[in-house]
């Protein structure tokens, strides 16, 4: 899922391990990325290229004119059972699969139009009815989805529109009487209702508001930091060369204070387990399987039953026709047909490749010349500002000299007056941790990207002038080596968004029984959280509101404290050892946090063992071993008056660790 698939996987380190000690030895040495990412780039050959491409095709993303009809079809099977939420989607997919302005998608939006009716979602409905009639959905039908949009706007009060409608619904057919004595009966009675029910809620005075309301009453900064974009001015930022960057209290933080709300830099949807598109038989040619992209946007991570397809592409769906554009201008253009393949390669790999995409729509003068630096690993190309050069030359960390003077240099990701944004310049400034990386690791992720590079530079060929985005098909391997950056940035930098999902026992509104569960929705970069060291015990906590992390004190901080975040171990949920091990894995340091040093001090004082100890006054039970009441620790006791076991103390007892 963030990596690339398992056959890929297998298939580069296989080729690693063929590979010449002499080429193995220059790759893992290079200090370079521009060094790594050259080298691997010279060795994808042909034939590597078309077994990438052959995996790619098993995630077909393209639009099957064959598919419409068949989900049309399951979905009315659900809409039958009253399953109303499956229909939903069940129709969204149809959509997906279909053309613009063909009699499929009309049909499709129309069907969806009445599942989301009886799910009480009636301004989707009345969208989709809309889309339905844009598309040019047939004229003989028209009556059933007008009926369905009065209803929609009496039930929403919008009362002049319902009686237009009602009154324009009348006149087509006084114009084309085309309907059968029998309809055009059914139809006259459920316009008489449809009358009296505008009568009657004529003289109601019925607001409604398209808003929701805010979950927490201070859902937005209080005083937003000067330094620190969208942190509070509770927080500082600091930098050391050990810790390196950190953030610490201004002033006394109390539990529950809002310290960061941040918008993700870039953020991917997790596919979930998408089966690969090539199947045998046609009862599994179409998945009807529920995943996270036919429930959440795919640019804004909203909820959402009534998703709007790509024009180009089956996968990538949205909340509206907005979000579907803004994605199409900032990075989806690029992507739609590169589907498949960044399905295989992972979503490491596509973010990598959406963050240089973002990239271009900054300074591009700016982010040319950081890469250029990060190439040359020498001198900029262009070095025509002594305040880039400064911005550029970050990495050394300490105070540097010019012109004779003693110059500070600012913190890694700052712009020249010291404010560290959620831009791409602080993205560019996380640590890669290149050194640490194993050598196949890197050469997974240079011969991906290089992949990457090569089809969109077939892509390009294949385009008018016109339509190429500036700067980036003519400086590919200056972005192949961004992307290479990026891939190993996000191993240490990378936030998995989270969201509780309520899934229905069915999908009927009428059933009120459900499961909720915390899922991984999207991988996204937050520089800003970013900013935060970890801690197995935390004072704060995180959640997501579709794109926006929010981080919280959980706890009171005391002035001049640092900001704390759990990169995932928890000393609640994982053993001391068990953490060591996994952040030293992932994040490439040895955790000394308060937590960790108490259970390494308690293990060393003492061998762990287990006892049951009085409630009351902490000593351990003095349990007699001939007693016929004993039973060894974790041997559920078989009779009653087992679970009091003899002892010097009346208080009862509990079973208690010691370390």
């Amino acid at each position: 899922m963030d990596l690339p698939v398992d056959e890929w996987k297998s298939y580069v380190f296989q080729k690693w391990s063929l590979l010449p000690k002499s080429i193995q030895d220059t790759i893992s040495t290079a200090d370079a990325l521009r060094d790594i990412f050259l080298h691997s780039s010279s060795l994808l050959q042909p034939e590597d290229e078309m077994f990438l491409n052959n995996l790619s095709r098993g995630y077909f993303v393209g639009k099957d004119p064959n598919a419409p009809p068949f989900y049309r079809e399951e979905g009315n099977k659900k809409f039958q059972k009253k399953d109303y939420v499956g229909a939903t989607v069940l129709y969204s997919k149809g959509i997906s699969h279909s053309r613009p302005h063909t009699v499929d998608i009309s049909l499709c939006y129309a069907n969806r139009s009445a599942a989301l009716f009886y799910l009480d979602q009636y301004e989707m409905c009345l969208k989709d009815i809309t889309r339905a009639q844009m598309h040019g959905y047939p004229e003989r039908l028209q009556p059933k989805v007008m009926l369905r949009k009065t209803e929609c706007l009496v039930t929403l009060g919008r009362l002049q529109e319902a009686g237009q409608t009602i009154r324009d619904l009348e006149s087509n057919f006084a114009a084309k009487p085309t309907l059968a004595a029998a309809q055009f009966q059914i139809l006259q009675r459920n316009l008489c209702r449809l009358k009296r029910k505008v009568q009657e809620k004529g003289n109601l005075t019925e607001t409604y508001t398209a808003t929701l309301t805010k979950t927490f009453e201070d859902m937005d900064l209080r005083e937003e930091n000067e330094q620190i974009s969208s942190a509070s001015s509770s927080v500082s930022l600091c930098i050391d060369p050990l810790k390196g960057r950190y953030l610490i209290a201004t002033k006394d933080i109390l539990p529950g204070e809002l310290l960061v709300k941040e918008d993700a830099f870039v953020s991917v949807l997790n596919p979930g387990e998408m089966p690969p598109g090539l199947h045998h038989g046609l009862e599994n040619k179409w998945d009807t399987r529920v995943t996270n992209g036919d429930l959440y946007c795919h640019r804004c991570l909203k909820h959402t039953l009534a998703t709007v397809p790509c024009d180009g592409c089956s996968y990538a769906k949205y909340c509206s026709n907005e979000c579907m554009q803004q994605a199409w201008d900032l990075y989806h253009q690029i992507e739609c047909s590169l589907g498949g393949l960044l399905l295989t390669l992972g979503i490491f790999c596509h973010i990598a490749l959406r963050s240089t995409l973002l990239a271009r729509f900054e300074d591009a003068s700016k982010v040319i010349r950081k890469l250029c630096s990060e190439i040359s690993n020498k001198d900029m190309c262009s070095p025509e500002s002594e305040n880039l050069v400064q911005i550029l030359n970050y990495d050394l960390g300490e105070e540097g000299e010019r012109h004779g003077k003693t110059v500070k240099i600012p913190v890694p990701g700052c712009d020249i007056n010291g404010k560290y944004e959620n831009n791409y310049n602080a993205v560019f400034n996380l640590l890669a941790h290149t050194e640490n990386h194993s050598p196949e690791y890197k050469f997974l992720c240079a011969l991906s990207v290089s992949a990457l590079c090569r089809q969109l530079e077939a892509a390009d060929s294949k385009k008018p002038e016109t339509a190429a985005p500036p700067a980036l098909y003519s400086e590919l391997n200056i972005w192949g080596v961004a992307m290479l950056k990026h891939m190993l940035q996000l191993q240490c930098n990378a936030q998995a968004i989270t969201t509780i999902q309520e899934t229905a026992l069915s999908g009927s509104k009428e059933n009120n029984v459900s499961n909720s569960r915390q899922i991984r929705l999207a991988t996204g970069i937050f520089p800003v959280v970013s900013l935060l060291n970890h801690s197995c015990s935390p004072n704060t906590s995180v959640s997501f509101i579709s794109t926006v992390a929010t981080i919280r004190a959980s706890q009171q901080i005391g002035k001049g404290q640092e900001i704390l975040h759990c990169y995932g171990p928890h000393y609640s949920r994982m053993g001391v050892a068990d953490r060591q091990q996994k952040l030293r894995s992932q994040y490439f340091f040895d955790c000394g946090c308060p937590a960790c040093q108490k259970e390494k001090h308690r293990a060393v004082a003492r061998p762990r063992w287990e006892a049951f100890c009085c409630n009351q006054c902490g000593a351990l039970l003095q349990v007699n071993l001939s007693s016929p009441f004993y039973f060894p620790l974790g041997q559920e006791a078989s009779h009653p008056a087992q679970r009091q076991a003899p002892n010097r103390c009346a208080t009862q007892g509990s079973l208690v660790a010691r370390n």
